[in-house]
């Protein structure tokens, strides 16, 4: 190969790494000069340039280069851009940008975890994201739309201050800008800009697009930056005493995920928003605690300082149990163990109470019949029952129709046919839905993707002789999230969850074939009833999932269990969720108190004392320990003894577990001054009849109980 090729093909090299790397377009230009003129040391320059851009972009190792699957070009040798353009809609005045917030999971993944914070600790986050942006930032000359709430105005970035994450701009002339309910004008702007110095958040930056692919990567590090403080960053993670654990590994990770899980629709809409208020309410009261705190005076002993510390006591403690909870919902395996506790959302749609006419409706739906069918149904159920005068018949082919047009007291017959429903059926008034014939003849089939497939909300619901078939509903089969239902010989067939009880709802299921749940066959919430007999419950990830909370003014539910069959599911036939014991909670309010008096600057963490259990998983830092025990017979010399022996041992657990939780409920009553607590209420002991029950080829035994 001739001298002049090689040259040529450093040159190449070299201005593609010294791109990649982020330097002005004025040294690109000086280097390959240099390299033409055959300059050994800027040669060499330019190969050790290109293999650290190389390594920072495209993986560690060659072998990542060829399956690397991250879905965006760090450094390729094509020319020009390879991201996409954000074109503006209408007869836009400014230029377009570079789309960049529609990438990928494992996109921003790999950039938060290999280039951006690695394994830094939370402490040093701002000082890794500068690092970062320093590598990856064009310095100067370049066009960006600084976007805020109120305006969007074309500048030019003259510099950058990496370490306060702001660039110094100057406004393009002549002015170009797109303003909401408000008028800018060139004089207003200078202004604007000479009050802030010049200088603008990085996070507010949107790179013009440009066809060159010279600022593809900056566009990209601001795209990383504005997502990491909008979704991923907490005020109070700085003050975080936990600061020795990877921050990617304990915050960045699964709050990323719970992001793309929610705008995906694999979280419940109820507890989206549930997670969105606990967002609000956490900074609210952080805000409150870090004012109070800062208008302490350490040196002062007056009443109205140890007033302030009493309430920052209180403000702390409310702020770390929403912490809490925050990290139960950002957590993967504790989303799914204890999901949550309120209503999800908005009932679909209200009660109607009853007609205000009066009289009752007997809604009978069916695709298409036959006159020996409807002489059967008059003969066996409308004659019998619903001849009296309040009675009106209506027809409907669609059984979502027709429970959407009942009002209290209302009767559903469903006639024999195979129905598809294309959104839930919600159940806000007491009524009674009932299939005519066997639940295999009688079919209701849901295609689409939804929270859950039957809602009941109404005082007073009965459903029997029906076959529930699901599909892609987030939350179950069927939730039960008030009032009372009761089922009857039903079936129903699973995809994702099966039947939730919610708390203060009542679930009275007899004779009920369950079956196919990737997580419990029923779930049932502290605070419920659910009374389950003669049901068969099987192929599920769990049979029944009971929770208690670690709120002491949550009560367990009350259970009877008899003549159930709960076979071959994967895990245990029944398992108890319980929280914990092991916080030092005196510790901590002593710790709390002190830095409160001190005027500290960082806020005190929650310690944890105790011993964790032996085998138990630490997730890091206050993220709850889980414990799994479990209930097997070790010499099971007859199935009916294994039987009894099983429910025995469910019977003692939430038996003790209802006592303690009683004993934390005195003590609450006697911290909040209390002097005679009503021993009528605190006396009440979960109401359990457990009993006859059969426990066949459960995976991991007939009980377990999983602590966190």
């Amino acid at each position: 190969m001739s001298e002049d090729v090689i040259c040529a093909a450093e040159s190449e090299s070299a201005q593609t790494a010294l791109s990649a790397d982020g330097t002005s377009r004025k040294e690109k230009v000086d280097l390959e000069s240099d390299l033409e003129l055959g300059a050994a040391p800027v040669d060499e320059l330019g190969r050790d340039l290109l293999r650290v851009s190389q390594g920072l972009f495209q993986g560690d190792d060659e072998e990542d280069e060829d399956n690397d699957d991250s879905g965006t070009d760090y450094n390729s040798d094509r020319p020009g851009t390879h991201l996409q353009r954000a074109e503006r809609s209408g007869d836009a005045v400014l230029p377009d940008t570079f789309q960049t917030n529609h990438l990928l999971y494992y996109e921003r993944f790999k950039a938060y975890q290999d280039y951006m914070l690695g394994d830094c600790k939370t402490s040093e986050v701002k000082m890794f994201t500068a690092d970062y942006l320093e590598k990856i930032v064009e310095p100067c000359d370049w066009q960006a739309l600084w976007q805020t709430d109120v305006f969007d105005v074309l500048v030019e970035v003259v510099d950058v201050d990496f370490k306060e994450l702001k660039a110094k701009v100057e406004l393009v002339l002549p002015l170009q800008c797109e303003t909401r309910d408000c008028e800018l004008t060139e004089e207003t702007m200078k202004a604007l800009l000479e009050a802030t110095g010049q200088s603008v958040p990085l996070q507010e930056l949107h790179v013009v697009f440009d066809e060159s692919g010279d600022f593809d990567q900056t566009a990209l590090a601001l795209e990383h930056l504005r997502f990491f403080y909008k979704h991923v960053w907490r005020k109070w993670d700085e003050e975080d005493e936990d600061d020795d654990f990877d921050y990617f590994v304990r915050c960045v990770e699964p709050r990323l995920r719970l992001y793309y899980d929610m705008i995906e629709d694999r979280v419940p809409a109820g507890l989206v928003g549930e997670y969105h208020s606990l967002l609000s309410r956490c900074a609210e009261k952080f805000q409150e605690f870090s004012s109070l705190r800062n208008g302490l005076n350490s040196d002062s002993d007056s009443e109205l300082d140890n007033v302030s510390m009493v309430e920052g006591l209180r403000l702390y403690e409310q702020m770390e149990t929403l912490k809490r909870k925050l990290r139960i919902i950002e957590n993967p395996l504790l989303r799914y163990v204890l999901g949550y506790k309120v209503n999800s959302g908005q009932q679909c749609c209200r009660a109607k109470g009853p007609r205000a006419a009066g009289g009752r409706v007997v809604h009978v739906v069916s695709a298409s019949t036959t006159v020996s069918c409807l002489q059967s149904l008059m003969a066996d159920k409308l004659s019998p029952e619903y001849s009296g005068e309040e009675f009106e018949v209506q027809f409907h082919s669609d059984p979502l129709l027709a429970v959407s047009a009942c009002y209290e007291g209302d009767v559903v017959i469903v006639c024999p046919g195979h129905y598809s429903v294309s959104s839930s059926i919600s159940i806000p008034d007491s009524i009674l839905l009932e299939g005519y014939g066997l639940p295999d003849e009688v079919v209701i089939e849901k295609k689409s993707k939804g929270d859950a497939f039957v809602e009941s909300t109404g005082a007073g619901v009965k459903i029997s002789n029906v076959k529930f078939i699901q599909h892609d509903a987030i939350e179950g089969i069927l939730c039960v999230r008030q009032g009372k239902l009761e089922m009857e010989n039903c079936v129903m067939q699973c995809e994702t969850t099966g039947v939730i009880v919610r708390t203060s709802a009542q679930l009275y299921m007899n004779m009920c074939d369950l079956y196919g749940s990737k997580g419990a066959g029923v779930e049932i919430y502290p605070g419920s009833v659910c009374s389950l007999v003669g049901n068969g419950i099987h192929h599920c990830k769990e049979g029944i999932l009971i929770k208690d909370f670690a709120d002491e003014l949550d009560t367990m539910p009350k259970i009877t269990m008899i003549n159930n069959v709960i076979h071959n599911n994967e895990g245990y036939g029944v398992i108890l969720v319980k929280p914990n014991e092991n916080a030092a909670e005196g510790r901590r309010k002593a710790s709390v108190a002190e830095e409160l008096e001190d005027n500290g600057d960082k806020e005190t963490g929650v310690e944890t004392g105790g011993e964790r259990p032996e085998g138990s998983m630490d997730v890091g830092g206050d993220i709850p320990v889980i414990t799994v025990e479990e209930y097997r017979a070790e010499h099971p010399t007859e199935v009916g003894q294994e039987h009894a022996e099983g429910n025995d041992a469910i019977k003692r657990e939430l038996v003790a577990t209802s006592a303690k939780k009683r004993r934390l409920q005195r003590c609450h009553a006697k911290e909040v001054g209390s002097t005679q607590p009503d021993d009528n209420l605190m006396s009440q002991e979960m109401f359990v009849s457990i009993e006859g029950n059969q426990f066949k080829r459960n995976g991991m035994g007939s009980f377990g109980t999983f602590l966190y």
